[in-house]
């Protein structure tokens, strides 16, 4: 575990940053920068003992922020819907390089990605590795996400050759933990009575990932910066569906899965990845998925699943994808 470091992490209030901001902030000096626009977030995030700044990645005015952290955690991301691909590459591609120039004196930075810039392969069991072709794979909930994080990369691998700043691009796999991910949400849904949206015509396997995992890999990802930049999929080492997890839900809550199946033109079939390099660099995954998983539904619902109610975050995404 990493101690005595000046860490930067971005977006502290989602769903991964949070839970490492947490992990890190009672051995290290952890700031925590974005534009906490959820009432609330930031009083959150603080309370972690975390030094927190209000600051737009795209606008690029760091204002007092400091230059001197040891390593940074890039997690902030845009993903929503709508179609405004120049915000959306302001954000999640300048947004990184501007970062990356103020922070360059850095000793590693970590810029995390996702599954969803792999070119979309029609076998649904394909694991997808790091040098598998990247192409626009459509998200019915945010169509600029696949985009603007290849731009991301791009920018990410750019800046780590311009400025000799050894980065990691980690490549996240449907993370989950006690603080959301789409393990969560399902979880969620099911516990409310609600439809899970999957996509046709199914399976839907993905390759897991625990936040306790992700929170022990963060040293040895960082140790892997280097220039030109790393590239790893951060994923768990089983392949897992969630039809799988769903029924494993409902063996332990109760409850029971129903689903509507969409077809989503352009989107990937499966989104499971090789674990090969990763597991290289930090070990094997700690956390099997059931076991995981089990821990996440007791966090999540320490009084039951009976009566309990559908929690915002799971509420505002189920929405979303009841609109696309």
């Amino acid at each position: 575990m990493l101690r005595d470091e000046k860490i930067l992490i971005t977006g502290p209030a989602g769903q991964i940053a949070y839970a490492m901001a947490e992990y890190l902030a009672p051995h290290n000096e952890v700031w925590g920068i974005a534009r906490f626009s959820e009432p609330g977030s930031r009083e959150r995030v603080d309370a972690l003992g975390v030094t927190t700044r209000v600051i737009d990645l795209e606008a690029g005015d760091f204002g007092d922020l400091p230059q001197d952290f040891t390593y940074v955690l890039h997690l902030a991301t845009f993903q929503t819907g709508g179609l405004d691909y120049d915000h959306a590459l302001g954000v999640n591609a300048e947004g990184t390089g501007l970062l990356a120039s103020h922070c360059r004196t850095a000793k590693a930075m970590l810029v995390t990605s996702t599954f969803s810039l792999y070119k979309p392969n029609p076998d649904p069991w394909h694991q997808f590795l790091e040098t598998d072709p990247l192409g626009d794979a459509n998200q019915p909930h945010s169509p600029t996400y696949s985009i603007s994080k290849i731009g991301q990369e791009a920018v990410a691998r750019t800046m780590a050759r311009t400025l000799g700043l050894p980065v990691t691009i980690a490549r996240v796999n449907a993370s989950y933990g006690s603080n959301g991910g789409l393990p969560a949400y399902h979880l969620d849904w099911m516990i409310a009575g609600q439809t899970i949206t999957l996509r046709a015509p199914g399976p839907t396997p993905y390759s897991p990932i625990a936040q306790d995992d992700m929170n022990a890999q963060i040293e040895p990802l960082l140790a892997a910066a280097s220039i030109p930049a790393a590239i790893v999929n951060w994923c768990g080492d089983e392949v897992v569906t969630a039809e799988d997890w769903c029924d494993y839900f409902a063996e332990i809550t109760g409850a029971s899965p129903t689903y509507t199946r969409t077809e989503y033109p352009g989107s990937i079939a499966g989104s499971a990845g090789d674990p090969t390099r990763r597991i290289a660099l930090t070990g094997p995954c700690a956390v099997s998925w059931r076991d995981g998983m089990r821990a996440m539904y007791e966090a999540r619902y320490p009084n039951g699943a009976q009566g309990a109610e559908l929690p915002a975050s799971a509420a505002r995404l189920l929405s979303s994808f009841r609109r696309d």
